[in-house]
């Protein structure tokens, strides 16, 4: 069982700027997605604060958010990165297995990595991801940097949203329907 110990509200600003797109999106009938949260049991609490200070994870989880746009069963993680290299160690092969089955299932599954350096958020393709794993796999780079990213997936600021997500996701499907034909 993994044990789970407080970070000082690590990832707090890319969940707040998620959950604030997911509300609009709610908002304007675009999509309803929702935080799946992580199942935990406390063991230690802080008297004062009434805040968990100690806990074990019950299970393993999936992914950070679930749920459908426009009618497409969408699923994704948010990941923060402080550099310009992402280790494939922040992924854990149980959610690559499981955004690999949403896939296979007629779902789109993509990471949200926060460049916190840079203030920059990309939009990860399941496709593009899947590619650095297996490099990784087959015991190339554990990582991939910055330099890597296609351009057209940052996500934007737009239309009262600091992180429109849609915006990349849209240009997703463009490209998945482009390699269909």
């Amino acid at each position: 069982m993994a044990t789970w110990n407080s970070r000082g509200l690590r990832g707090s600003v890319l969940e707040e700027l998620i959950n604030y797109a997911n509300q609009k999106y709610k908002d304007k009938g675009l999509a309803l997605i929702q935080k799946i949260p992580t199942p935990i049991t406390p063991v230690r609490f802080d008297k004062e604060s009434r805040h968990i200070t100690l806990a074990y994870f019950e299970k393993k989880s999936t992914v950070d958010y679930i749920g459908a746009v426009q009618g497409i069963p969408v699923c994704f993680d948010a990941k923060e990165c402080a550099v310009d290299t992402f280790s494939l160690q922040n992924l854990h092969p149980h959610q690559v297995e499981f955004m690999k089955n949403f896939e296979k299932q007629n779902g789109i599954s993509f990471l949200l990595i926060y460049y916190t350096h840079r203030q920059k958020c990309y939009y990860l393709r399941f496709s593009e991801m899947i590619k650095y794993w297996e490099r990784m796999e087959a015991g190339g780079q554990k990582n991939f940097k910055y330099e890597e990213l296609s351009p057209k997936f940052f996500v934007p600021a737009a239309g009262g949203i600091a992180l429109h997500y849609l915006v990349a996701m849209q240009e997703d499907l463009k490209e998945r329907n482009t390699d269909k034909k």
